[in-house]
């Protein structure tokens, strides 16, 4: 069944505006069809046909109307196609006209009546635009995966004092009641003894933001386990290596990992994927206090290695260490990882696209094409052994971030694979987790940048 209220609906001949789908190549045909008045109307409203445009003229006689959205190739629909057309059509039920299979753009029409109005004292925009569709068979998995897209833009855009470590926990006992999964938390001195790093980042927060490791496990024992890690830094100040004014202005998003990570969890366990799942996310506070870890100290590791910390800004990779560490003791089939991590990441590929590391190239290759079915990009960044020397250390095992300033991104992901068991297949996003500028389905704000793309590669390996 269709929840009735969703922005997609089967269509069952019921009353719908026809909104018609055209490119610069099929607009003169179109046109020929349409009234004087028509055509008059859309040469004043300066509609050529180009993707993006969108307009209303009148149909037939009385007080009838229709709908028309250019697009780039009206005959191969994409993800983001009648995503501004979403964004612009008075509210109402619309159904594509002409014949147009609109299936893959059907996400984009769902996530771009995306809102976050979750402080706003006003009301948002009065009415939605729902779409009706004879792809009845695909509507669940449609609609889940933009639930999964707004669940990462919801808890992103939550500010910190509002989406804490608790928070984070009561998001995952939430998903863990929905699906009859089982939870485990370690906090406290059990925190401090067995995920030491975890507790050395978030010691120094409040009380009601103290550190904690969120276990959740679902899924046939005896089926492939998967493990899902997300960092769960809910607020990055640096440490007493303090960020500027400028570099903390986003780091409400510094938990992207984690929301990505129960977002894919939700997604494995809604879709009964056939696997075992075992999601962890160590979540902290990276916060300023007399007991705040400080640069200089030499951190124990769940693994048993010493971390020389060069730098408290470079916290996210210690509290994966530990999470990895003990993901790997359940001998996974495969890890996946995601992690707002490195600035360098950003510099590299700009916000668009997460760096992705794979250990082995097929699963890189495989995570790449499933990105690029379902317009969820990523790019390979590499593994490369010789910048592992960085890591060493004169007082540790290794330290935590060299001073050399090169290949940032890699080198972290470096880090990251030493507390990956051996040969463990494990896959690495480096994400943005925001969207600095709104497109057309993607407003400004908390965003899901991989997570598709991780889907899709789960969906291939796991049932075929």
């Amino acid at each position: 069944m269709t929840d009735k209220n969703a922005l997609i609906q089967p269509d069952r001949d019921q009353a719908a505006i026809a909104l018609h789908i055209v490119d610069k190549a099929a607009l003169p045909e179109w046109l020929r069809a349409r009234s004087g008045q028509a055509r008059a109307l859309l040469a004043a409203q300066g509609f050529e046909g180009a993707a993006g445009e969108v307009a209303v003229v009148p149909e037939g006689a009385g007080d009838g109307w229709l709908a028309v959205a250019g697009v780039a190739e009206r005959a191969s629909l994409g993800t983001w196609c009648l995503a501004r057309a979403a964004e612009r059509l008075p509210a109402g039920t619309y159904r594509l006209a002409g014949g147009v299979d609109g299936t893959r753009a059907l996400h984009g029409w769902i996530t771009a009546q995306y809102r976050f109005d979750r402080y706003r004292s006003e009301a948002g925009e009065p009415g939605t635009r729902v779409l009706l569709t004879g792809a009845v068979r695909a509507l669940p998995l449609i609609l889940a995966e933009a639930a999964a897209v707004a669940m990462v833009r919801d808890l992103v855009n939550t500010p910190a004092e509002d989406m804490g470590p608790a928070q984070i926990e009561a998001e995952a006992r939430a998903l863990a009641k929905a699906h009859h999964a089982t939870i485990h938390v370690v906090s406290g001195d059990a925190l401090e003894r067995d995920y030491p790093m975890v507790h050395a980042v978030g010691r120094a927060a409040a009380r009601s933001h103290a550190p904690r490791l969120i276990e959740l496990e679902w899924g046939d024992p005896h089926a492939p386990r998967v493990a899902v890690v997300g960092k769960g830094v809910c607020f990055d100040s640096g440490g007493l290596d303090i960020k500027p004014a400028s570099g903390m202005a986003l780091m409400k998003k510094d938990m992207g990992g984690a929301a990505h990570a129960l977002a894919l969890a939700a997604l494995i366990m809604g879709q009964n994927l056939p696997v075992r799942l075992h999601l962890l996310i160590p979540a902290v506070e990276n916060a300023i206090a007399g007991n705040a870890f400080r640069p200089g100290d030499i951190l124990r590791t769940r693994l048993g290695l010493s971390v020389e910390v060069t730098n408290t800004d470079a916290e996210g990779r210690l509290v994966l260490g530990d999470a990895l560490t003990r993901a790997s003791e359940a001998k996974p089939d495969l890890v996946i990882d995601f992690a707002t991590l490195t600035g360098a990441a950003r510099v590299a590929l700009g916000p668009d696209l997460p760096a992705m590391f794979a250990r082995q190239e097929e699963t890189g290759r495989a995570v790449q094409a499933a990105g690029n079915a379902c317009d969820d990009p990523c790019w390979p960044l590499p593994l490369h052994d010789a910048y592992r020397e960085w890591l060493k250390s004169d007082v540790a095992d290794l330290q935590n971030a060299p001073s050399n300033g090169f290949a940032g991104a890699s080198v972290a992901a470096l880090f990251l694979d030493r507390f990956v068991g051996k040969g463990i297949d494990w896959l690495h996003f480096d994400t943005f987790a925001w969207r600095p500028v709104a497109k057309p389905g993607r407003p400004k704000g908390g965003e899901a940048l991989g997570l598709r793309a991780a889907w899709g590669l789960l969906q291939a390996r796991y049932r075929a």
